[in-house]
């Protein structure tokens, strides 16, 4: 587990490469998703009246593949943020390593389904 605030102290704590790639796609992500969401709540709330959202424009909107693009990249950096995250966590605070395996195992499956769903959802439309 790496606990630095700045990249040259990140690689000096970094166990393995994967570890430090890691810890830097936490802060790239993070803030590609800033942007990505503000966006997205820009685009969807502010940019348009509520009268105007209506099931119909989504399906009009979402028939744009740059659209579809879009917001699976949310859906994407977005679970992949989150499960690294969890898996820090998860890391911390379950000692046996058996449990921690299993644990991660059905964590990961759900994260996995989760992302199955939603790009099928967001595709098919």
């Amino acid at each position: 587990m790496i606990r630095a605030r700045t990249l040259t102290d990140a690689r000096m704590q970094a166990h393995s490469n994967a570890e430090l790639n890691w810890w830097i796609f936490m802060r790239l992500s993070g803030l590609v998703l800033m942007f990505l969401v503000l966006g997205h709540v820009y685009m969807t709330f502010i940019q348009v009246s509520e009268s105007d959202a209506i099931y119909d424009a989504v399906v009009a909107k979402l028939g744009n593949p740059a659209w579809k693009l879009y917001d699976w990249l949310i859906l994407a950096l977005g679970l992949m943020h989150g499960a690294n995250g969890a898996r820090y966590v998860i890391e911390d605070y379950i000692r046996s390593r058996p449990d921690r395996a299993w644990v991660k195992m059905a964590f990961f499956s759900v994260i996995a389904a989760l992302f199955a769903f939603g790009t099928i959802g967001l595709f098919v439309i």
